[in-house]
């Protein structure tokens, strides 16, 4: 097997016998598709005509996305918060190999839980409301809910290396993703930018229908949002190696 490969090997071991790093994908998943299924079952025979229906599928997310957030933060984080990732680096020689795991995994778990819960909530507001799988952009929503989860999960692992604490990332992300983007897309004048923000970009790429002031298309959305997980994934790769550098001093 290679570097990598025992690599990833470990880090599967460590999210499996780790409950508190299991348990956040389970509670996304909980949220993503119960609060859609409630909300499709409450307002069934009381939808707007010409609304999207990426509204009803997708509620849910705005709750459940933090805690796919919680999964990116939790994948490095507690490593940091113990300093178990000092035993972790002196185990894997080459820290990108370390690195690398970390980050296959995480986007592996974030697929498998973007596929679930995409499609429960899909299945949930079909049930419910009567919507029509064919409507004409739901496909690529589909998709587009699916890749959302690896994206958000990488965005977060990825800042959470960058930043070296645990406490750091889980207090500036949660509450940035959970309030700090919607309120700032409020703000006449700053809304113009905040439209450009990971997540903000992330979610229009979900909707089916254009909306009024957003300066580009459903599919750029997410490639402003995979363009900001690069980013955030490689500033992650630089602070652990500067890491490496500063303990072997």
């Amino acid at each position: 097997m290679t570097t990598t490969a025992h690599a990833l090997r470990a880090e599967r071991i460590k999210f499996a016998t780790l409950p508190s790093q299991w348990t956040a994908p389970l509670v996304a998943l909980v949220l993503n598709t119960g609060i859609t299924a409630a909300v499709g079952l409450a307002y069934a025979s009381d939808t707007t005509p010409g609304e999207d229906p990426a509204n009803t599928v997708y509620y849910g997310l705005n709750f459940g996305h933090v805690a796919v957030a919680c999964l990116g933060i939790l994948l490095i984080g507690q490593e940091f918060n113990t300093r178990m990732i000092d035993v972790s680096l002196t185990a894997v020689p080459r820290r990108r190999h370390l690195y690398l795991a970390k980050l296959t995994l995480g986007a592996a778990l974030g697929l498998l839980l973007g596929l679930a819960s995409t499609t429960l909530s899909f299945l949930a507001v079909a049930t419910t409301t009567g919507l029509n799988l064919t409507t004409p952009g739901l496909a690529r929503s589909f998709l587009a809910g699916v890749l959302y989860h690896p994206l958000l999960v990488v965005l977060c692992l990825g800042l959470t290396s960058a930043l070296g604490n645990y406490t750091a990332a889980l207090g500036l992300l949660t509450p940035t993703l959970f309030l700090g983007t919607t309120w700032l897309t409020a703000i006449p004048g700053i809304r113009e930018a905040a439209q450009f923000l990971p997540d903000r970009a992330g979610q229009y790429a979900l909707r089916t229908q254009a909306e009024p002031g957003i300066h580009y298309s459903h599919c750029t959305g997410l490639l402003i949002m995979l363009l900001w997980t690069t980013t955030a994934a490689y500033a992650g790769l630089r602070a652990l190696r500067r890491r490496e550098t500063s303990a072997h001093r």
